[in-house]
Parts: structure tokens; sequence; C-alpha cells
């Protein structure tokens, strides 16, 4: 069993202050990330949002703010209800010349249950869509 946890780094053309509000500002949140009711980058936070799973099923995913440490760092568990098991994410942001560069780290994948949906080539398929695509586009493009 693969116990590494997936970690992807990007760099963006955008300041740390930005790339910080997209990641923990709920409104910035549902334009790129999930539809989330409510988020606050404050230990203790607990928040839910839902996602599909691979034959379209909703999944509820509850989280819970573990470390804030604005704007450099952000860690979150991720678990979700009905299923055992429970995983974290962590956003790490560096100032970089040309911008900001962020590295996400999913931790704990192995905890769930051997399942497709949970298979970490499933995680590391939405992170490089949200982090190399969707984010990329939203703190790039727009003022």
């Amino acid at each position: 069993m693969d116990t590494h946890p997936f970690t992807i780094e990007r760099t963006y053309n955008a300041s740390v202050e930005k790339v910080w509000k997209a990641i923990t500002d709920k409104e910035d949140m549902r334009q790129w990330y999930f539809d989330l009711q409510e988020f606050k980058p404050v230990v203790g936070f607990t928040f839910e949002f839902y996602g599909k799973g691979s034959s379209g099923q909703d999944m509820k995913h509850l989280c819970e703010v573990t470390e804030a440490v604005p704007p450099r760092k952000l860690v979150y568990s991720w678990r979700y209800e009905g299923y055992s098991g429970i995983s974290y994410v962590t956003f790490e942001l560096f100032p970089e010349a040309s911008g900001t560069r962020l590295r996400l780290t999913h931790s704990g994948l192995e905890t769930f249950p051997p399942l497709a949906d949970f298979a970490k080539s499933n995680f590391a398929k939405g992170w490089t869509e949200l982090m190399g695509s969707l984010l990329k586009s939203f703190v790039e493009n727009n003022p």
C-alpha cells in the first residue's frame, strides 16, 4: 500500500496575499474550488461540501481547519460522511521572484477504504485540475 502523501507544486503570477485570499475566502473559493456555504481560516472551524463520486453520486466532505498561519500555511482535515478514514490537506505558500509558489500536500489517503473513489490517482487528477488549471486561471486572470 502506498502511504506517501500526494504533493503538487505550482507557481502563479500573483502575490502571496492574492493566492492566500483565493484559498481562504469563501466567495473566491466558490469560483475555482467547491461551493462552500462558509469558510474561515481559523483553527477549529468546520466546513462541508459535496463532490461527485466516480459514478456520479454526491459525496459529502467533512473538514476542519487544524492549522492556519496567514498568509503562509493552511491545513484542514478531509474525510467523507459514511466512510472510515481521515486525511489532511496542507497548502503552503512561498514568495518567488515571479509570484507565488504553492505546495499542496494531501496526506492520509491510505486511511480511506480501498474503493476506486479513494484511489490516489483520483486525488492526483482532481488536485492537478484544481491547482494547475482552475486556481491558476483564477489568480492570474482576475484583478
